[in-house]
């Protein structure tokens, strides 16, 4: 039997102000294991915009996910275009669609008239609340692009997502669509914050 000894990073407090330290540790990493890919999450672009500046030239690929459209205004996408008209010119894949882990459930639980907590729901609220928010967020990144077709599903992937703003939870993902869930598996925590 092998064991491979990895640390894990643990931040003291999640936020922004741990996505460059998160950005190096999930550069290291993807090389480490061979990973070809990073999927981070960004929500304005300033996230993504790190990340591309500090893998530039690493030779990895790099898929934003974003908020979907109307995720806080109706009809209003919070991510700047000029960050992601520069990202595409340079070959990133941005993917803005339902957030898997969500999505039309949210829409019945906040209903006065249906109401309720959904099963879907009741997963993204199991990873954010037991491990970290930054996971839930790295899972459902995962999820998003494995059915949008911007990633394979044989192949691991860096995970990177964050607490409200930046990035502050790196994982290594073997990815699955959305209707095969329990597929994905999270095989490792690369770095996370201890205090949620």
């Amino acid at each position: 039997m092998t064991f491979t000894q990895k640390k894990i990073y643990y931040f003291e407090k999640p936020g922004e102000e741990n996505t460059l330290d998160a950005a190096r540790f999930a550069i290291e990493r993807a090389k480490e294991l061979r990973i070809k890919t990073i999927v981070v999450a960004s929500t304005s672009g300033k996230t993504a915009q790190i990340f591309f500046d500090m893998m530039n030239g690493s030779g990895l690929g790099l898929v934003v996910v974003t908020h979907v459209v109307g995720f806080i205004k109706p009809g209003e996408w919070e991510f700047s275009e000029e960050i992601a008209d520069r990202l595409q010119k340079q070959g990133v894949r941005l993917v803005t669609t339902t957030h898997a882990l969500s999505g039309l459930e949210r829409a019945l639980s906040r209903s006065q008239k249906v109401g309720g907590g959904s099963r879907t729901e009741a997963i993204a609220e199991a990873l954010r609340r037991t491990i970290a928010v930054g996971l839930k967020v790295a899972v459902e990144c995962v999820l998003m692009a494995a059915d949008m077709g911007e990633i394979a599903i044989n192949e691991e992937v860096i995970a990177v997502g964050g607490t409200a703003k930046g990035a502050d939870t790196v994982c290594v993902i073997r990815p699955a669509h959305t209707a095969s869930f329990f597929d994905l598996q999270v095989r490792e925590i690369v770095a996370m914050p201890r205090d949620r």
